[in-house]
């Protein structure tokens, strides 16, 4: 397999931030480190208060708007596609850069298991014996494929003894490419099923047995709780090691800020964007 160069790309980490300022720093970067007005990065953020993303294509009708704003909770819609998260007590990771990055190049597949060893080697230095499987397949249920991202795993998506525990999704486009995603470190993941509208109370519950049968966190592999913080060094620790690469820690630009909050105006905070695609 050919070397990839060494090469330094940006470490940023965020404070804990609303999912339209999340989703719009995501894209923010992506134009500047897509455009080489900065290095290529990898960001590690969080969610405060939880919020509901939707995919770029998912309808708006599949979130219980009312359920949301009952608990306290946002809804945002993606840049990238997949189906419906709730962020909350997670570490969440986005990569950025240009399209000839040869971390990033290829298809979208060939860049997914490329950066894919670098989040297998995250989970291996927390000691979680996690793989990437080819899974073309999704087992057949009685029930209709339901609106959440992780109750099946998609094809090469990383599991722990068959159950997801990543979800990632990317967005590829003239000026770069963005994939960001999200590793569950504790909590219920149930709770996502009272954010999303099911025809009734039964079909609700059997989404969430469904979802228990095939995704886990960290803290229901482990038997303990691991904190963002120590997540977070894991993963740039395995970003270094597996991809050849210097992070440098570094801030958010001043034009990205600027970009960012124009965004979350324009965009991401825009109930237009909200609506399906």
């Amino acid at each position: 397999m050919t070397t990839i160069p060494h090469t330094q790309w940006r470490l940023i980490k965020t404070a804990p931030a609303q999912g339209s300022w999340n989703m719009a720093v995501d894209e923010a970067i992506l134009e500047t480190a897509g455009g080489g007005l900065v290095p290529p990065t990898l960001r590690l953020y969080a969610w405060d208060p939880p919020c509901l993303s939707l995919g770029y294509g998912q309808p708006l009708g599949d979130a219980d708007l009312d359920a949301l704003y009952t608990h306290g909770w946002e809804v945002v819609r993606r840049a990238t596609g997949g189906r419906a998260i709730l962020h909350t007590d997670e570490l969440t990771y986005s990569v950025t850069g240009p399209a000839n990055e040869p971390r990033l190049a290829g298809s979208v597949l060939e860049s997914y298991q490329r950066l894919s060893r670098a989040l297998l080697r995250t989970l291996e230095i927390l000691s979680l014996p996690a793989e990437a499987q080819e899974n073309p397949l999704v087992a057949p249920s009685s029930d209709p494929q339901g609106p959440v991202c992780f109750e099946v795993p998609s094809n090469y998506e990383i599991t722990v003894d068959g159950k997801k525990l990543v979800g990632s999704a990317q967005a590829r486009r003239k000026i770069g490419v963005l994939q960001h995603g999200t590793l569950p470190l504790y909590g219920d993941l149930t709770r996502i099923t009272q954010a999303l509208v099911f025809s009734s109370a039964e079909t609700r519950e059997r989404a969430a047995a469904r979802l228990l049968q095939h995704a886990t966190t960290v803290e229901t592999v482990l038997g303990r709780i691991v904190s963002w913080e120590a997540a977070a060094e894991a993963m740039a620790q395995a970003f270094e090691q597996t991809l050849n690469l210097e992070l440098v820690p570094a801030e958010l630009a001043l034009a990205e800020l600027e970009r960012a909050e124009e965004l979350v105006e324009t965009r991401y905070s825009n109930p237009e964007w909200k609506k399906t695609r």
